[in-house]
């Protein structure tokens, strides 16, 4: 298997969990027998992924405190990059922080994404045989909400994402997992550069930027429809996590 990393995004507080997250990061919630990063990193390694760097940010010291257990325990590798911007910029503020990171092929992961292995595995089948450098994870449903990250696809080619498209052009939404490969991870480090530059980066999701890219024709997808996954956002999603992992034990 050719060399490759996954970079978790796990800077943010969680303040739609509060008061769960007032003095812990929603990335350490407890699901089960095990928090939400715990989770992640568990399925990624079972996916074949063995290095990781984290980006921290809100409580960073517990959370550092916890990845390098996790780095003893399960004998991985994993780096932790300080974003102290974490509370007044969005996520393409974690990713500029994390560029250096972006030197091989590469997972980005959402913080709050839980999913289980099979979810990477078939990314990276997609991704090994795709004609794109960058691959969105994407599941498909009947309707889709505000808060839903949507995309617009033809075939295998992204189109379009955003949470403010369209409803009557979405045809899925990205689960926020994202694969980078050949030079997809120059032109996304480089994109990340250049939006950072702009007076609007620090507002910016990083998905924007992929978007952008897409324009590009630079974006794929990979579609997991019918495989095991959530997203921890409000506390009725961690009510559906606990559910949902208990059918990976």
């Amino acid at each position: 298997m050719f060399s490759m990393k996954a970079l978790i995004l796990s800077a943010g507080q969680g303040s739609r969990l509060l008061p769960l997250t007032e003095k812990r990061p929603k990335c350490l919630l407890p699901i089960g027998d095990k928090t939400l990063i715990e989770w992640q990193i568990h399925h990624l390694i079972k996916a074949g992924i063995k290095e990781f760097a984290v980006v921290v940010g809100f409580h960073a010291k517990d959370l550092e405190e916890k990845l390098q257990d996790l780095q003893k325990k399960l004998g991985i590798k994993i780096k932790t990059i300080f974003n102290p911007f974490y509370n007044v910029a969005d996520n393409l503020g974690s990713c500029w922080l994390a560029r250096s990171e972006m030197d091989q092929d590469f997972f980005i992961v959402n913080g709050d994404t839980l999913f289980i292995h099979d979810i990477p595995k078939k990314v990276l089948e997609n991704a090994t045989s795709s004609q794109y450098p960058i691959t969105v994870t994407v599941d498909h449903k009947s309707t889709y909400d505000s808060d839903d990250m949507k995309v617009r696809i033809e075939g295998t080619k992204l189109m379009e994402i955003g949470k403010t498209l369209p409803l009557n052009i979405v045809n899925g939404e990205s689960i926020g997992m994202l694969f980078f490969k050949g030079d997809g991870p120059k032109l996304f480090a480089d994109a990340v550069d250049q939006a950072m530059r702009t007076t609007e980066g620090l507002k910016w999701w990083y998905l924007k930027v992929i978007g952008l890219l897409a324009e590009k024709s630079h974006v794929g997808i990979a579609s997991i429809k019918g495989l095991s996954w959530g997203e921890v956002d409000f506390p009725e999603d961690l009510v559906k996590a606990q559910t949902l992992v208990a059918t990976w034990s």
